[in-house]
């Protein structure tokens, strides 16, 4: 699938990650698994100023929404 993915235009409107040589920006399908498979969660689950910090744990997730 990768950049052949039919919805990564609209997805990378929405798409908050800042790390610019992800190879998976704007493919959701990708970037979950990826995640996941590290015990992480992607970039858009977090806001702006926690994303920036890279820590995509579930630990950070939750101090940053409780």
């Amino acid at each position: 699938m990768g950049k052949d993915c039919p919805g990564r235009e609209a997805n990378l409107a929405r798409c908050n990650c800042s790390y610019e040589p992800c190879s998976r920006k704007g493919i959701c399908c990708e970037c979950i698994a990826y995640h996941k498979r590290l015990g992480e969660l992607p970039a858009c689950y977090f806001s702006e100023a926690a994303e920036r910090t890279y820590d995509r744990s579930i630990a950070a997730f939750v101090k940053e929404n409780s």
